[in-house]
Order: C-alpha cells, then structure tokens, then sequence
C-alpha cells in the first residue's frame, strides 16, 4: 500500500524548474519500476530542465538494467549535442548516467 506522501511523489514531474545548476534526476520511484516509457520521459524531462553548462544524473531505477540498453539511442536521436557518460551502478542497484548539457 503506498501512503499519500508516496503517491504525490509519484505523481509530481521529475522538474518543473530550470537547474541553474548540476542536479540529479530521480527516476527510481516504483511507477519507474512499472513503466520504462516513464523514465524515459523523465529523463528528457529532466535534460529540458537543465541549463546550459551544467549536467543531470539521471539515477534510474534497477528494474531495467543499464541504460544503453533503452536510453542511449533515444539521447542520440533526440539531441544533437549532447554528452553523457555512464558512472555507476548504486549500492541499491539502478545506474547512473551523467548527461552534460552544452
């Protein structure tokens, strides 16, 4: 059973503000863990909401292994110019993608 506190995190954006700033991104909530469309949503989400010059990690969630395997080719054809880099699997098990934003 999920309490009102979980399921308004749930429910809410991953951004709804510009960073002016390096940010993480969490995308490892349990509607991640149900729907990888959401993550994928989320982390381009999350890269709109970021500004020049600064980077996101997009912290996703386990449940669907690293994410070359379903966020590369969607990086690449979305974005033109920009640069990420894998930098690790967490303790938890979901990965981190550090995504640069020129």
């Amino acid at each position: 059973m999920i309490d009102a506190e979980s399921a308004d995190a749930e429910s809410r954006p991953v951004a709804d503000t510009v960073h002016e700033n390096s940010w993480s991104a969490n995308l490892e909530l349990e509607a991640h863990a149900d729907d990888r469309d959401r993550i994928v949503e989320d982390a381009l989400s999350a890269i709109e909401h970021t500004a020049s010059g600064y980077h996101v990690n997009l912290v996703t969630h386990a449940t669907h292994g690293h994410p070359e395997t379903y966020l590369y080719d969607v990086l690449e054809r979305e974005y033109d110019d920009l640069t990420w880099e894998y930098v690790s699997q967490c303790g938890c098990g979901g990965h981190v993608l550090r995504v640069h934003i020129p």
